[in-house]
């Protein structure tokens, strides 16, 4: 019960920071999992499971207050879950002791360029409608092989291309409910026809997901109106502190 309430403060935080930022709930809630000594593979399992529940309802509080610009929304979900399913296949075949390194390399990447981004005053750029297409692509792959990496990279990216931050945020949140689906799919597909061969350490993690679950639903309901008020800076430099903190934790065990 105790793992429970401590995921459930996880989710809740996570998912209130997602709201704000467009990212946050998978590399924050994977990266404690990690923390926690949890596989790879397993903890972009469980927190895309705990996904599935908390996009649906952040895409819905992002669609009541107007934030998803509908004219990206298609052709960044079909890129975004290609990209989903490659990664999620791939990580089920891989050994965990083989692509830990990589995956805490990546989120420790991640909370540096939060941090970047929230310290320099970075000036719009605008990128051909095309490249949405191999953004979703690459966001998805990431997303699926580090439990999470969605949001940072098409957000972030979204936002530098000139879009309206609140309307980048809004389409992001929304897509990745589909991104979850497909990335759950193909977790339950390598379960199930013997590709993932560590999957019995799921149900070792329910306590976990279900902390992260209600945790999440808690928070996201809110999400729509957060990103209209909270300041997207202080957030910024919490979640992108909080994740090097987290890597440098993880890599001190590995070295163990």
């Amino acid at each position: 019960m105790d793992t429970f309430f401590l995921f459930l403060l996880v989710g809740i935080l996570a998912q209130a920071v997602d709201g704000a930022l467009g990212m946050a709930y998978g590399v924050i809630s994977s990266s404690v999992l990690l923390a926690l000594g949890v596989p790879p593979a397993t903890a972009s399992a469980s927190v895309h499971a705990a996904e599935v529940f908390t996009t649906a309802a952040s895409a819905g509080s992002h669609a009541l207050h107007r934030n998803v610009e509908w004219r990206l929304f298609l052709p960044l979900t079909i890129a975004g879950v290609i990209g989903g399913v490659l990664g999620a296949y791939v990580l089920t075949g891989l050994d965990s002791t083989v692509i830990k390194p990589f995956v805490v390399a990546y989120l420790a990447l991640i909370g540096v360029w939060i941090l970047w981004r929230a310290g320099h005053d970075v000036k719009p750029r605008h990128l051909p409608a095309w490249i949405t297409a191999p953004i979703g692509v690459v966001g998805g792959c990431l997303d699926a092989i580090g439990g999470g990496g969605w949001g940072p990279t098409v957000s972030s990216t979204m936002v530098g291309a000139g879009h309206d931050p609140r309307k980048a945020i809004g389409t992001v949140n929304t897509a990745e409910f589909f991104l979850t689906v497909a990335i759950s799919a193909t977790f339950v597909w390598a379960l199930v026809s013997g590709h993932w061969q560590d999957a019995d350490a799921l149900q070792n993690h329910a306590a976990a997901v279900g902390g992260l679950v209600v945790g999440g639903l808690i928070a996201a309901p809110f999400a729509g109106l957060i990103v209209k008020k909270v300041p997207r800076k202080v957030l910024a430099y919490a979640v992108g502190g909080l994740l090097v903190l987290l890597a440098v934790f993880q890599g001190v065990q590995l070295l163990r």
